[in-house]
């Protein structure tokens, strides 16, 4: 039976006089979508068998605006950055932590010139930072000697140059890295960003997804790791349409560190 964990929300503790040592913003997909939702819970115990202090701000959270900006919108973009912002400054909030690199990279480069500035961590850097000082530890469990391909998300590497953390995780797993031929600063986008996610694709020869999940195939893994919800929903297609569904699962690394741990 699945333990119950209570995640308190920023209005309970502030009337606790509390501040938790991190926000976990949850995003849109991470509260929304249910494939995402497992993302979420899988951090969530990361998080608190690191006994690390977290709240979440709940029905307060709004989204950051990045699909409304990318797709153009800037206005709707505005009215929910200031919204956010507001609500984040109202609770002195220093440092958030994120399973999105679409929030991450918003949240951290858009968010300061309205007046929005935080410590704003991925969660791939974060539970990396967590094993380091030991506050949690891991073994392989499943995914020894396992080969694990990794995707890197376009907001986590070439926007913001984190390309080490979630191959750290992988290795971590006592698990064998495979890389894709296209990989690091000169990834493939997996066909999401941009707002892309949300409308049907325009006429061509092939998806992105497709060619990207292509890509992931030749290296032959047992695993398709991923760090980003959009990313998740775009490979995890691929592969259906590779007809690898049941054999070649797509996760999240926090949910590989959970099932590893046991969580």
């Amino acid at each position: 039976m699945e333990t119950t964990i209570k995640v308190p929300t920023m209005a309970e503790m502030a009337a606790e006089n509390k501040l938790p040592e991190v926000l976990f913003w949850v995003g849109c997909a991470g509260s929304f979508d249910d494939r995402a939702k497992k993302i979420t819970k899988a951090f969530v115990k990361i998080l608190h068998h690191a006994n690390v202090s977290f709240a979440v701000l709940g029905t307060e959270e709004s989204c950051t605006g990045d699909p409304a900006k990318r797709a153009g919108n800037e206005f709707v973009f505005m009215m929910q950055a200031m919204q956010n912002i507001e609500v984040l400054n109202a609770y002195s909030i220093k440092k958030i932590v994120t399973t999105c690199p679409h929030c991450f990279n918003t949240l951290a480069n858009e968010y300061p010139e309205l007046g929005g500035n935080f410590e704003v961590v991925h969660h791939t850097t974060f539970i990396n930072q967590l094993l380091k000082e030991e506050r949690i530890s891991i073994e392989g469990g499943s995914f020894k000697g396992k080969k694990i391909t990794f995707h890197d998300p376009c907001y986590l590497g070439r926007a913001n140059g984190i390309y080490e953390a979630p191959r750290e995780l992988i290795l971590k797993l006592d698990a064998e890295l495979v890389e894709m031929r296209r990989c690091k600063s000169n990834a493939l986008c997996c066909g999401a960003g941009g707002a892309q996610m949300f409308k049907e694709p325009e006429a061509g020869k092939k998806d992105i997804n497709i060619e990207r999940t292509e890509e992931a195939l030749e290296t032959q893994p047992d695993f398709i790791a991923a760090a980003c919800p959009f990313c998740n929903t775009m490979m995890t297609d691929g592969v259906k349409n590779s007809e690898r569904e049941g054999s070649l699962p797509v996760l999240d690394l926090a949910e590989m560190i959970a099932q590893a741990k046991d969580l």
